[in-house]
């Protein structure tokens, strides 16, 4: 199986499947001599583990992550950083229903095509679980890159939005409650939606829009390695994600260009951002700021209609543990993925 790394001089590769022994990764290229928060690495896992709050999956899993190999005496040593994060409470059985059936709008037919065998518990490689080593790397990607500062946040869950620019949002509030927005007036009608959804045996979507700040200029190539480009592919390899859009994204299909440049200061700043902080795929210094549009999780606690592994069309209902909104978990990964895509970059510009 192909496509399990990513990043070029800060590369990060994963392994495991949901229902292993373990999830691990290995980061190569990760500077000597960073001095590690533990603490923080801690922090951003348990902002994506399952089983946090009534709105998300009951899996319990504590989703410590234990080192093997690129740090001594609490500082990176410039060799490849292993690590290994346990599974300690699968429930297999919840799957055995669909040992011969494939569950609608899930990798588990196409998988099964490609490969000729796949591991039904839980989805096995295909499994949003996977991401747990994504932000276990991200957090690492976050101390290389400690100027930078990512903030992440549900802007949307079904027909619920902020009504506010990020501009005006305080983004300490985001971990104040289970959904993680922080407009708390909109995150208490995001919840109480999801609680509803849930008692309905249904999924909701959402977005989580993301805020890059103190980015330097120059970050990115102007051709194939686009920053903006690389930003989209990190997202759109997140479980459930089907649209990124950055700064006026597609809101900016409709403006005329007298509407839409940013219009420059004397400092090189402009007075307008709808470029999201990146130009000609380089950042330009101002605020990068994006969104990604999450679907519906697709294990629903209704019957449906879907294929057996016979050709034949049968009733299946999901069973087991599972979210109902993806989105107030997702925050986490979103940052995590942001955070390797621009530590990834920044190595490559101090290269340059």
């Amino acid at each position: 199986m192909a496509g399990n790394s990513i990043g070029n001089l800060f590369k990060l590769t994963t392994f495991g499947e949901s229902h292993g022994e373990a999830l691990g990764g290995i980061i190569d290229g990760c500077p000597p001599g960073i001095a590690l928060d533990f603490e923080a690495i801690s922090f951003e896992m348990s902002r994506r583990k399952p089983g946090q709050s009534a709105i998300v999956t009951q899996r319990k899993e504590e989703d410590e992550v234990q080192f093997l190999s690129g740090i001594f005496e609490g500082k990176t040593t410039g060799t490849p950083i292993g690590f290994i994060i346990p599974n300690t409470n699968q429930k297999s059985d919840d799957y055995s229903h669909i040992k011969d059936s494939y569950r609608p709008s899930h990798a588990d037919y196409v998988y099964e095509q490609k490969y000729g065998i796949r591991d039904y518990r839980g989805g096995g490689r295909s499994s949003a679980r996977e991401t747990a080593s994504r932000v276990a790397a991200g957090a690492i990607a976050k101390q290389v890159i400690s100027t930078i500062k990512i903030n992440a946040f549900v802007s949307s869950v079904g027909d619920i939005f902020i009504d506010k620019p990020y501009q005006a949002l305080d983004f300490s509030k985001t971990e104040s409650n289970p959904v993680r927005c922080p407009d708390e007036a909109t995150a208490k009608k995001m919840e109480d939606y999801i609680k509803e959804i849930r008692k309905q045996g249904d999924t909701v979507g959402g977005t989580i829009t993301c805020v890059i700040q103190n980015v330097p200029i120059g970050l990115g190539e102007p051709v194939f390695d686009k920053l903006h480009a690389e930003l989209g592919k990190a997202m759109l390899s997140i479980n459930a994600v089907k649209g990124f859009e950055y700064g006026s994204g597609f809101c900016g299909a409709k403006m005329k260009g007298s509407e839409h440049n940013d219009l420059y200061n004397p400092d090189g700043t402009t007075k307008s951002n709808l470029s999201g902080g990146i130009q000609g795929g380089i950042s330009n210094g101002m605020d990068i700021y994006f969104r990604v549009a999450f679907k519906p999780v697709a294990t629903i606690m209704q019957k449906q209609e879907t294929l057996d592994v016979e050709g034949n069309i049968v009733e299946m209902q999901g069973r087991g543990r599972h979210d109902p909104c993806v989105v107030p978990r997702a925050v986490p990964i979103v940052e995590a993925m942001a955070a390797l895509v621009l530590a990834d970059y920044y190595l490559l510009f101090k290269k340059i």
